[in-house]
């Protein structure tokens, strides 16, 4: 007997027939990408910014056509680090392609060339560089663009979560990309971003050196009429039942948020035997699980936190969204100091992009880490 593939994919590749509508979107990025614009991805973290560059990157107009790179540079703190990610992307990713690319690579990165290895089966070498290797970061980056625009194909470069970048502590970052990006002509670039004011500062502000230089697309949540019988209908095709009213519950809760409704679903799936009802029950055993997974680390961010921003915090998370935070109002509710202590704490909460301000909205970026600290300091938390 076949196994029974569990429909809500949350970590991978996800093939098209459990990608959930983006019909608008998707068709937005492939048509700006494939008419040589650059596009800008703003969508709170965890909105489905990469399924969707990824779901993109597999449609035959771009998969036959385009050389497709992608990195991650959250964990990043400088341009070597950046320099480093996505020389190895670029590396990796053409390996299995294109021998002559990969000659050419070798050829152009003439600053880490004496770093490579060589594997004596493939015949071919082996990028094992390290991250010290790359003593002129400035220089290396060069080389890498001048390498693209060499690509014997045109290429798309998404990087992801790109407000990174502002935080280097090496000076003029956003001019020195800028300056490599308009020079290339074969490649075009995806900036995703979920840090809203830093991605709109970065290409709206006539200051900066991105402005106007990319299209903007926001992601927002997929409107419940479409995802809502996405998901009774996958329960349903596995011959599955779970009630509609439960889903919206799920929907609500997270108000929207692709991973944890995805998340939520995945474990209530695999807890539902075929011919059964995925219960309320069920679903808050298995979000409760959710919370529970990540409790070790949850506390090691809040011992990391100062006690008034975690305050401040707290009281942003009981509201789950919370307006006029600095009011006497909000203040007084939740016993907090004054109101120049809840600006201070603010700033450095959003800095550390621990809250989430949306206009003038504030939130825990990170919803499970929310629901862990009102299930802590507040009772559990239930889907009603």
């Amino acid at each position: 007997m076949a196994k029974v593939i569990n429909p809500f994919i949350v970590t991978g590749k996800i093939e098209p027939e459990y990608f959930c509508d983006r019909v608008e979107e998707s068709a937005r990025l492939i048509k700006s990408i494939t008419n040589g614009n650059n596009l800008v991805i703003i969508s709170p973290r965890r909105m489905g910014k990469t399924g969707l560059i990824q779901f993109c990157y597999d449609k035959p107009d771009i998969r036959k056509e385009y050389y497709t790179f992608f990195i991650d540079i959250l964990h990043t703190s400088s341009l070597r680090e950046f320099t480093y990610l996505l020389g190895r992307e670029i590396y990796e990713t053409l390996l299995p392609r294109s021998r002559k690319m990969i000659k050419l690579f070798i050829q152009t990165m003439k600053s880490i060339s004496g770093k490579f290895g060589f594997d004596p089966v493939t015949n071919l070498p082996t990028f094992n560089v390290e991250l010290g290797d790359i003593e002129r970061p400035e220089y290396t980056l060069e080389e890498v663009f001048r390498y693209l625009a060499a690509a014997d194909r045109p290429c798309i470069v998404a990087i992801d979560e790109f407000q990174q970048i502002a935080k280097y502590p090496e000076r003029n970052i956003e001019a020195l990309l800028r300056t490599h990006i308009q020079k290339i002509g074969n490649s075009n670039f995806i900036f995703a971003g979920s840090e809203r004011h830093m991605m709109q500062e970065m290409f709206l502000s006539a200051a900066r050196p991105f402005y106007h230089s990319a299209d903007m697309l926001e992601l927002k949540a997929i409107p419940e009429e479409i995802y809502i019988p996405f998901i009774v209908k996958h329960f349903k095709d596995r011959n599955r039942h779970i009630e509609t009213e439960n889903v919206k519950k799920v929907y609500h809760f997270f108000k929207g948020h692709t991973y944890y409704i995805q998340k939520a679903f995945n474990e209530s799936f695999a807890d539902t035997s075929e011919e059964a009802e995925c219960t309320l029950n069920t679903i808050q055993i298995a979000i409760n699980n959710m919370i529970a997974s990540n409790d070790t680390i949850f506390r090691e961010i809040l011992s990391n936190i100062p006690e008034k921003q975690k305050e401040l915090l707290y009281a942003i998370a009981k509201e789950g969204e919370a307006e006029r935070i600095t009011s006497a109002q909000f203040i007084k509710r939740h016993g907090l100091s004054s109101s120049s202590s809840v600006q201070s704490a603010m700033n450095k909460l959003l800095e550390k992009d621990i809250i989430t301000e949306i206009n003038k909205v504030f939130s825990v970026t990170d919803k499970l880490f929310a629901l862990w600290i009102n299930k802590i300091y507040g009772g559990i938390y239930l889907v009603t």
